[in-house]
């Protein structure tokens, strides 16, 4: 059950650690740290992604601020009470690190099987961009489900649009942030970061089956 899930939630992210490990929570007696990891585009942008790694894992390597890292592991959600509401927050939960220099040809990977969990969302962008706006229920062992934001782009948002709740796909891409705005009060505006995959490549399967019922890609570097 456990390689099953682990193959249907697939992360590689390889960049520079920008944060100390700070201690974030403690689950069965074991302690778990977040860092945040720099991690770069084909253009002159980065993402800042979230990494929370297990006390197990940190022993023994030296991460600092400025060091490189990679991180193998999956993109995890969970909910968390803010401001009166319930908020998504996405993490990527390591299983394995390396903390020295690699030679990595893709910094930031992504393969997820799930299944559509909200009525994708088609739009167009100031710049007459298309996009189509995803939710993917990603099942975990113990009854649980990873929900996690997705964003297809040009073909992959107009094939997008028209796919069922309840639909099973499957996606390769890549984790990015993005920072938007916020106004909390009259005066008062903050900036705030969201975290969704950006969509390269899909495949959605037949009903109950693993065999591939359409697939299409769109190649997209900001």
């Amino acid at each position: 059950m456990t390689d099953k899930v682990i193959e249907s939630n697939n992360v590689t992210v390889y960049g520079v650690v920008i944060s100390k490990p700070e201690f974030s929570h403690e689950m069965y007696g074991e302690g778990f740290y977040m860092v945040y990891l720099e991690v770069p585009r084909l253009s002159d942008i980065s993402d800042i992604l979230p990494v929370t790694i297990s006390e197990r894992l940190i022993q023994g390597l030296n991460i600092t601020v400025g060091s490189t890292l990679l991180v193998e592991g999956q993109l995890r959600s969970y909910n968390k009470y803010q401001e009166g509401s319930n908020k998504l927050i996405l993490t990527i939960f390591a299983r394995n690190l390396k903390a020295e220099d690699q030679e990595v040809k893709n910094p930031n990977q992504i393969y997820l099987d799930g299944y559509i969990c909200k009525k994708p969302i088609y739009r167009t962008t100031p710049f007459g961009r298309e996009i189509t706006d995803m939710l993917l229920a990603v099942n975990r062992p113990y009854n649980k489900s990873d929900y996690i934001p997705c964003i297809a782009w040009g073909r992959n948002a107009r094939y997008s649009e028209n796919l069922k709740v309840g639909e099973r796909i499957r996606i390769w891409g890549r984790i990015q942030s993005r920072n938007y705005q916020k106004k909390v009060s009259e005066n008062e505006v903050i900036t705030r970061t969201a975290y969704e995959v950006s969509i390269s490549k899909m495949e959605v399967l037949a009903e109950d089956t693993d065999e591939i019922k359409d697939k299409t890609d769109e190649e997209r570097e900001e």
